[in-house]
Parts: structure tokens; sequence; C-alpha cells
């Protein structure tokens, strides 16, 4: 029977899915999603849009991305080829804010990650070739993108990198404190 595993990682609402695939001399077969699965952990999502994400190089960093409400989006990401570091920071009000968690997810290990709407999120490659596949429960809307520092000192996440890769959206995003100031985090 194909099963899946799902552990709560620290940060409230946030998942690591670790999928039990059936192997043999071929190869293997496994289940990425299973919605019985997933609605008696709480985590059932009717999934709108699925996003194709690839990286050449090691040493790209993505992120901190999130979206604003009413445009939030919960997301589930596998990694299918590759290897990549993945940080959670919760932008949500209460003891949870600013916070960050992490996991590493690759086309070897074949967990995926469930992100809720209210964190921001941010990957690293940690291999040449990195595919990411995830879904999500809003459309994106430009309009309500938002991009915290990926390096903020005030978060303090230990990335596996010194000098990433990063887009000219990820330098110029707002520091973690800015975003405090004039948002004050998210209801939950």
């Amino acid at each position: 029977m194909l099963n899946m595993k799902i552990k709560k990682l620290e940060t409230k609402g946030v998942f690591e899915i670790i999928p039990e695939p059936h192997e043999d001399a071929r190869g293997f077969f496994m289940r990425t999603y299973d919605e019985d699965i997933f609605k008696k952990q709480g985590i059932s999502r009717q999934w709108v849009q699925e996003n194709h994400s690839f990286s050449k190089q090691k040493g790209v960093v993505r992120g901190l991305h999130f979206q604003f409400p009413p445009h939030a989006e919960t997301k589930l990401v596998r990694v299918v080829t590759g290897e990549i570091f993945v940080a959670i920071v919760d932008l949500r009000k209460g003891d949870g804010l600013g916070k960050w968690t992490s996991t590493i997810l690759s086309a070897k290990n074949k967990k995926m990650l469930f992100a809720p709407r209210g964190v921001a999120m941010g990957i690293c490659t940690l291999s040449e070739d990195c595919t990411l596949l995830y879904k999500m429960d809003n459309r994106y809307t430009p309009e309500s993108q938002g991009a915290i520092k990926w390096d903020d000192p005030d978060i303090g996440i230990e990335w596996p990198v010194k000098n990433p890769m990063i887009s000219d959206r990820d330098k110029n995003a707002i520091s973690f404190k800015k975003f405090v100031e004039k948002h004050g985090g998210f209801s939950d």
C-alpha cells in the first residue's frame, strides 16, 4: 500500500511530508498527494495552480517570498532534481512572528513541504540542476507579492551559502523590521 508520513515542524502549520515509495529493480512509484491523508491531518486544500522552478547552479537563493492577504498562498513543495535548503519564516502575529524553520528537500529523500498562508519561503540550491514543483491554493497575484531580505540579521536564518546568486527583486527586498513596522504581521 502506498502511504506517506506527515511530520509537524516547529513553525505552526508547517509540515514535512515523507512519501513511502514502492521500489523495485525498475525504479519507484510514489503517491505525492492524497486528499484523504491530508484531510485527516487538517491540511487539505484545493490546489488552483502549480509552478515549476529550475535553478542551474548551486548557491542560488530565491526568497524570502510571500503574498499579502487576501492573495496569500499555501504551498506544497517538492524537488524532482537536485537538493535544496528551504527556510520558512512566520509572518503571522503572535509568538511565532519572525521565527524560522528549515528542512532539506531533494530528489533523493523525496520529502515535500507544506507551507501555510502567512509565512515567507526561501530556498537555496545545494546542488546544480535543481527542479522544484509546487502547488498553490491561491493564484499568483503580482501586485500582492512581497519579499523580505533573505539574510536579514533580525531573523537570523543559518543559510548554507555565503555569497549566493540572487535576483534584483531579492537584493531590494525590505527588512523584517520594516515589514513589522508597516504591517505588524498577518492575522492567523
